[in-house]
């Protein structure tokens, strides 16, 4: 399509059709003196663009049959493109391998180019899988090529497609400005390649393997090819198409395949079988956690009882351990291997992919590993974006749905690397503050929450506070430590109860310093955790010291100062100081009657306490006609099975069975079977309580048979409530075999 002009004095070429379009890249190009119309016409054998044509053709010919018999050559060849070698210490995984032998050989279906893909978490053990299926597809196929491809990134994409293309032969693969990625595609998706399985290790990159330049779109298609992919993001392997079926989701290993797998890394190094289980317990199973651990251990020398010491002693050490590199033929050189930073990678996509899965899983790693609510994540602009947010972290394996779908877990050691994740980004701090006003802000109380979520949120809130050292907001800090201990008391765990109370108080002292609202409310709750305990001298001390700075601040007869009194007043009746306690309880209903009023249930409080301290003197007259009085209020103001009625019913039921009156005694609301029935199927700590009281008062009756059977079940209440050693406990004991004694 070129030629020269031939007029005297000028030299130049000219062109009627342009190169580009006249030509194909990649092929030997003629320069011909002609047009379009007689691109196949010559004058004759001595016509010029006839004898450049000519040639071409003999050259062409001659080598056809050279070049025919290496295609047949080449087709008739497989080939076994693998980085790596066996694992000789391949262990476990049987059903796994088993289930892809079955899907991946590319002649499990005739009529399609199969795709399959292995899916789990990070470190679980997906390209050790995916190495050992290879080598058995090369044994069991031997006709079947095997190309491996790590998409670790772009880079390593188009190296290892350039390997495959000189393998295959493909023209121009070397060529700087060649397509490496298509001319791969092509030259697979022909069938003169023969069958071949092509493995995509580590298809983790949303972006690698979705943009405009998507490896997606270099995947080739032949029916006598197979395509298997290992990801950690089960969403990717739904988008690039692959059959549900056809989705291995691979987890951790079963306790004898991770004991197997130790002991082999061991190398016949002697060691505690209780303690490897342990060890492996811990790790979760995690195949990756494993080696690591082995690597360490067989290094050092270290015992394995030693090493999982060394990780539970503190997050922080469990890190620094989780941190170490260790050697591993089976991975891509300039990848570390740790487990800290396996899942850094993941968490970087998500960052990328969804800036509100990043943000929940900031959250969930403050959060209790098991039954995380989803009430208690941050709320999103709308649910579609949370339900997709929280299909983002499944679908890359580290939170998986309980039963129920409203609540969730997180694998631990995902939680601790996003914790550590934080820490080296600086947003620790910023992070667990977040979570800590999150959880204040939620606005649970166990005394008004007539579902019970506090159950479910209590050990979210108490793992919280565990990491809220770090946090910048001590008041919340202190809030949710006071509700926590509020929880505890309600569950009758006192001593819980009083260890995180006295928690509160040092973080209130810190920020409020010691005469304030804030601590005399924490110095209440730790006095009657105190008293529940039986440690009455302590409690005694502490509300002397509430009363005395309540009265210089607020007064003598503030509701507060007179609900200290009280408080004071029930101390001392468990103390046998009946008379101190009558003379407070007495001061405290006198002004309170003028302060609150008699319906108060502040005042109703201080006449159940007065009630008691008669009880204890014997003045069970006076002590009946208080309660009846109190009785008669409390049903009107809070209604007959509320909690504090029940425990002035059963203060009078005490009474008038001192008193010989049983008939009467049975006759209270208290005395019905009914009601003992439906107040037991609840368990509350004031209400086993109050069983033992009935169960003493059945005895005095002459009921023993009723009184054993009742304090049993009060006794095994006790046990699982508030433990064998609480004193209430050990108390229904006592009388339960000395009652057992007199029959």
């Amino acid at each position: 399509m070129e030629g020269r002009s031939e007029c005297p004095g000028l030299s130049r070429e000219w062109h009627v059709v342009d190169e580009a379009s006249a030509s194909i890249p990649g092929y030997d190009k003629l320069p011909l003196e002609t047009d379009h119309l007689k691109l196949n016409k010559f004058s004759g054998p001595r016509d010029r663009s006839f004898i450049s044509v000519s040639e071409k053709i003999r050259e062409m010919v001659n080598g056809s049959k050279g070049l025919i018999e290496g295609r047949k050559n080449l087709a008739r060849e497989s080939h076994f493109c693998v980085p790596f070698g066996r694992n000789r210490d391949f262990v476990g995984r049987e059903s796994i391998l088993a289930e892809l032998l079955k899907i991946i050989p590319p002649t499990a279906e005739v009529d399609d180019c199969q795709r399959s893909a292995i899916v789990g978490l990070g470190g679980v053990g997906k390209t050790q899988i995916a190495l050992e299926a290879a080598f058995q597809i090369r044994d069991q196929h031997p006709g079947c090529s095997i190309f491996w491809v790590p998409a670790v990134n772009a880079t390593s994409f188009d190296n290892a497609y350039r390997k495959i293309g000189r393998q295959l032969g493909v023209e121009g693969i070397d060529e700087d400005t060649a397509d490496v990625k298509t001319l791969v595609r092509e030259a697979l998706s022909r069938e003169s390649s023969g069958h071949w399985l092509l493995i995509i290790d580590n298809a983790d990159d949303p972006d690698l393997l979705f943009s405009d330049m998507a490896l997606s779109d270099c995947l080739p298609f032949s029916r006598k090819g197979s395509v298997l992919m290992t990801t950690r993001n089960h969403e990717a392997a739904m988008r690039l198409d692959i059959p549900f079926r056809n989705i291995v989701t691979t987890k951790e290993m079963d306790v004898d395949e991770a004991t197997d797998l130790l002991l082999k890394d061991l190398n016949g190094q002697r060691c505690n079988l209780e303690d490897a289980k342990s060890l492996l317990g811990f790790l979760a199973n995690l195949p990756l956690a494993i080696k690591q651990a082995s690597a360490y251990i067989a290094k050092t020398g270290m015992p394995i009882a030693k090493y999982l010491e060394h990780c539970k002693s503190s997050d922080k050490t469990l890190i620094k351990l989780l941190s170490k590199d260790f050697e591993d033929r089976g991975r891509y050189r300039g990848i570390r291997n740790p487990v800290a930073t396996t899942w850094l990678i993941s968490f970087e996509h998500i960052s990328r992919v969804s800036p509100l899965a990043a943000r929940y899983l900031k959250f969930i790693c403050f959060l209790a590993e098991k039954e995380i609510p989803v009430s208690l994540l941050p709320p999103a602009s709308n649910q579609l974006e949370a339900d997709e947010a929280i299909g983002i972290l499944k679908a890359y394996g580290f939170i998986t749905n309980r039963a129920s779908h409203d609540s969730f877990d997180m694998h631990s050691l995902v939680r601790l690397a996003t914790r550590n994740w934080l820490d080296e980004e600086g947003k620790l701090q910023e992070c667990v503050t977040e979570v800590i006003q999150r959880l204040d802000q939620a606005g649970f109380h166990p005394q008004t929450d007539s579902n019970n979520t506090w159950i479910e949120y209590l050990p979210h809130i108490q793992a919280a506070l565990e990491s809220s050292a770090g946090s910048a907001d001590e008041a919340v800090s202190s809030s949710l430590l006071q509700l926590v201990a509020l929880c505890y008391h309600i569950r009758g765990q006192y001593q819980k109860s009083e260890q995180k109370m006295r928690q509160a108080m040092e973080l209130v002292r810190r920020r409020w310093g010691e005469d304030n609202p804030h601590m005399l409310n924490c110095m209440t709750s730790l006095g009657q955790a105190l008293v529940e305990q039986g440690k009455y001298d302590e409690a005694e001390g502490i509300f002397r010291q509430v009363m005395q700075v309540q009265e210089k601040v607020l007064g003598k007869d503030h509701p507060d100062t007179l609900g200290s009194m009280c408080e004071l007043a029930g101390v001392l009746d468990g103390k046998g100081e009946d008379l101190e306690a009558e003379s407070l309880c007495r001061q405290a209903l006198e002004l309170m009657k003028d302060v609150v009023g008699e319906e108060h249930p502040d005042h109703l409080r201080t006449m159940k306490t007065l009630t008691a301290v008669l009880i204890s003197q014997g003045k069970y007259e006076e002590a009946e006609a208080m309660r009846r009085r109190t009785d008669e209020l409390w049903e009107k103001v809070l209604g007959k099975e509320h909690p504090d009625t029940l425990s002035i019913m059963d203060t009078l039921f005490a009474v008038l069975s001192n008193q010989g009156e049983d008939e009467e005694a049975e006759a209270t609301p208290w005395g019905p079977v009914e009601l003992r029935e439906k107040v037991l199927d609840k368990e509350p700590p004031d209400t086993l309580s109050r069983l033992s009281k009935l169960a003493t008062i059945l005895r005095i009756q002459g009921r023993r048979e009723d009184a054993v059977a009742l304090m049993e079940r009060c006794y095994q209440c006790q046990v699982r409530k508030l433990g064998p050693d609480h004193h209430k406990t050990r108390s229904s004991l006592r009388a339960l075999n000395d009652w057992k004694l007199e029959g």
